[in-house]
């Protein structure tokens, strides 16, 4: 088993510490880059309060999503797994 690799990653305005197989790190960074890219799309388009309002939206499109059974780019199983790990992190920070 690899060793896990500390990266710093932005979501919306903040930025996060967290672990991550480094074989996932290039997947792990496009699907960053997809929900920064969505949350200015949806900040050009809906009003919102906060950058909280924004980010529930892309998460919300992102479990529409994996419900209709769409393919998300660049989403394997090892990085859906990252990102349940991303959100457990998530939740104990706020």
């Amino acid at each position: 088993m690899q060793e896990l690799i500390p990266i710093n990653v932005v979501i919306g305005d903040r930025t996060y510490r967290i672990k991550i197989d480094p074989t996932d790190e290039e997947v792990v960074r496009k699907t960053l880059k997809t929900m920064n890219d969505k949350i200015i799309e949806y900040k050009t388009q809906f009003a919102g309060k906060d950058m909280q309002d924004y980010i529930a939206m892309v998460l919300l499109w992102y479990a529409t999503q994996a419900s209709s059974g769409d393919s998300l780019p660049g989403l394997s199983t090892s990085v859906l797994e990252s990102l349940a790990r991303m959100e457990q992190q998530l939740d104990k920070v706020l």
